[in-house]
């Protein structure tokens, strides 16, 4: 690498504001991009004017619902930053800006403390192995407990967390405590957190044990070295205080991002991985501009005029414009025709990309979420580690008013999927309805809003229809004769069947156990099709039957009348008269359901499961400070329950659901299924 390239390499910087809603990410980048000279002024929440909060439905509401990015140059630093929601609904925008990034800035209210998402995000950044730097917003808010919140870090966090600065005259400013051994503070001593700092570096290089031993102190402008390693370690977060509302800390965050945050070359690798199968080795990418070419796409934008719009970070290599690149293991090359960065909602158009850069490339169908982008096709198995996304369980059927429009809808509904990891579009072939599954109500609500904006028409939802099953408690027999003669051939078809239950998930088996060719070998399918067609379209309820055997045993036939259709309707009314003789009972779906929360709420939801005909199989910790509560309940129980969960957790509550197995509904659930199918019993049905 040249000395030229790796200076630029080394002068960026690349930082993810995430935390909690209402912690004040989005004006606290106004601040710094104002500092840095990059704006005349921080923008305001309320007249919409911030960089970040650029969509006029961002606007309307007044957050964010969407990662944004800006990027500045100060001091010969170019800083890159992404500004997140810290909405749960909205996770699936935060979580991919950790794959972008070196540090992470978990961005806390000082008036609110310490919030599930803050620990969330907190803990993910360090599985990823980013550097952390805990950011102290709105420290001049009335009735705020600063030293408390501090103690309260460090109890949650871990002793690591250590004030790189202290609130000073009454947090109209800030105290540096790293490179100055002394002076005022709020509270605390700058001197013991100076003191506590240069120990907690010191520790990952015995050199510099050794002469802080002997000195007593080592001068913090050499310890830049083992400064990145206790990051890289998670053996040091350092935890700044600042208002972005009076300006407070910002110069100082502003520098600590330059001085000690690290660069490309200084941070843990990327988790990039190379190779097909269940064990791929790791791949060491690296931050060379010399090298093969290497970005990973961490967002997908479809803007209305420049179509599909890949948002990705440089690894390795340099991406030009004009060159050319390849998608995934795709053949074809794609062209760069123009490589922008964005400025929010601004796209400034660049000639290069260096690693450690955000940067996008638009007009490309085949970009996708997750997408890695190379210029060398041997290159063409390398991935990065997926993110453990929360799963979308909050869902909803979405239809056009207008007939003849699903394809539209569709294609619609599927650009803002692309958009989002955490949104998942099915058409589900039981109930034939087309369902979106978000991870709560307002993020369905979101999509909703944006949908119509650019569907350009009217549509229906409605909640998704339970899949539920039919099935059978005791063996019992069916027979049906099909006769019909209406002048010439005719068609004849008798068959005797007896079905038994199975166990619950074994299926349906189908036994030929007709003896004396009474029913012909070559009708036998038109018999099993025929009990097929009852068993999809359902007996008592219009579910489908499952777990059950269908033994037939006996029937005629007719030398000239007996035909194929005729079989098939026989078998199909023999089935249905049998399985209502057997005592059918209708199955529901239960489901493994894990949901995470604060501890103080754990008692509350256990007790609400309960009464949703749902049972608790333990609970572990997640992050410090909450408890998953795992256990099993019907899914017809838990429509809404994201509702309810943030009633009870004050809109810190998440939960996931798996498909356990299926049981029988309650009697009169069972009776009010039975009550509203209307079927039929035309035997050429």
């Amino acid at each position: 690498m040249s000395a030229s390239l790796d200076s630029r390499v080394s002068a960026i910087r690349t930082v993810a504001l995430v935390g909690p809603a209402a912690a004040g990410k989005t004006l606290l980048l106004d601040a710094l991009l104002a500092h840095a000279g990059a704006i005349p002024q921080a923008g305001s929440i309320e007249r919409g004017s911030t960089v970040s909060d650029h969509d006029p439905l961002e606007k309307r509401l007044g957050h964010s619902l969407q990662s944004s990015l800006a990027h500045f140059t100060h001091g010969g630093i170019r800083v890159h930053a992404i500004d997140t929601p810290g909405a749960p609904d909205f996770v699936g925008q935060a979580l991919p800006a950790l794959e972008a990034a070196d540090t992470a800035l978990i961005v806390i209210n000082a008036q609110n403390g310490i919030e599930l998402m803050a620990q969330r995000l907190l803990t993910t950044a360090g599985e990823r192995g980013l550097a952390r730097l805990i950011v102290v917003n709105k420290i001049d808010a009335p009735d705020v407990d600063l030293p408390g919140l501090l103690a309260q870090l460090r109890e949650v966090f871990g002793t690591e967390c250590l004030p790189l600065n202290l609130p000073a005259d009454g947090a109209r400013r800030v105290a540096d405590c790293f490179f100055a051994a002394s002076g005022e503070a709020d509270f605390s001593s700058v001197t013991a957190a100076h003191r506590a700092l240069v120990e907690q570096v010191v520790e990952v290089d015995a050199t510099f044990v050794d002469r802080y031993l002997t000195d007593g102190d080592v001068d913090p402008r050499e310890l830049h070295a083992p400064l990145e390693q206790a990051l890289r370690e998670g053996h040091l977060i350092p935890v700044c205080f600042c208002s972005a509302k009076t300006g407070a800390g910002i110069a100082e965050l502003l520098a600590a991002i330059e001085a000690l945050m690290p660069n490309p070359s200084e941070g843990n690798p990327p988790p990039f991985l190379e190779g097909k199968g269940p064990e791929p080795a790791p791949y060491p990418a690296r931050p060379d501009p010399a090298a093969h070419a290497l970005a990973h796409v961490f967002k997908i934008v479809a803007d209305p005029y420049l179509g599909k719009m890949g948002v990705m970070r440089v690894h390795q290599g340099r991406i030009s414009k004009g060159g050319q690149l390849y998608v995934g293991h795709a053949r074809k090359p794609i062209r760069v025709g123009h490589l922008f960065m964005l400025q929010g909602g601004k796209h400034v158009d660049v000639d290069e990309a260096l690693p450690g850069d955000l940067c996008a490339v638009a007009k490309v169908d085949d970009l996708a979420f997750d997408a890695v982008l190379h210029d060398a096709q041997e290159d063409e198995h390398i991935f990065l580690r997926p993110l453990d996304f929360p799963t979308p369980v909050h869902g909803l059927a979405i239809a056009p008013a207008r007939r003849g429009d699903e394809q539209k809808l569709w294609e619609v509904l599927a650009r803002l999927v692309d958009e989002d990891p955490c949104l998942r579009i099915e058409q589900a072939g039981e109930t034939h309805q087309t369902l979106v599954y978000g991870l709560g109500e307002l993020h369905l609500r979101l999509l909703l809003e944006r949908l119509r904006e650019l569907y350009k028409g009217e549509v229906l939802t409605e909640p998704p229809r339970i899949a539920y099953r039919e099935t059978i408690a005791a063996p019992a027999e069916g027979h049906f004769r099909h006769k019909k003669q209406s002048g010439g051939a005719g068609q004849f078809g008798e068959v005797y069947l007896r079905v038994e239950p199975l166990a619950r998930g074994a299926g349906f088996e189908f036994v030929d156990a007709v003896k004396g060719g009474t029913i012909p070998g070559q009708f036998m399918p038109a018999v099993e099709k025929g009990v097929l067609a009852a068993l999809a379209s359902g007996v008592i309820a219009g579910y489908p039957v499952v777990d059950l055997r269908v033994v037939v045993y006996d029937g005629k036939h007719h030398s000239v009348d007996s035909k194929e259709i005729a079989f098939v309707t026989a078998g199909r009314r023999a089935l249905i008269e049998a399985v209502k003789a057997a005592r059918p009972l209708v199955l529901e779906p239960i489901v493994q359901v894990e949901i995470t929360a604060p501890e103080h709420s754990i008692g509350d939801i256990t007790g609400d499961l309960a009464s949703r005909r749902g049972q608790v199989n333990g609970t572990r910790t997640a992050v410090p400070g909450s408890l998953v509560v795992q256990g099993l309940a019907p899914l017809a129980e838990l429509a809404s329950y994201q509702s309810r969960l943030n009633a009870m957790t004050a809109g810190q509550g998440r939960y996931t659901l798996v498909l356990s197995h299926y049981e029988a509904v309650p009697p009169n659930t069972q009776t009010a299924l039975v009550g509203a199918y209307k079927g039929t019993d035309d035997p050429e049905g």
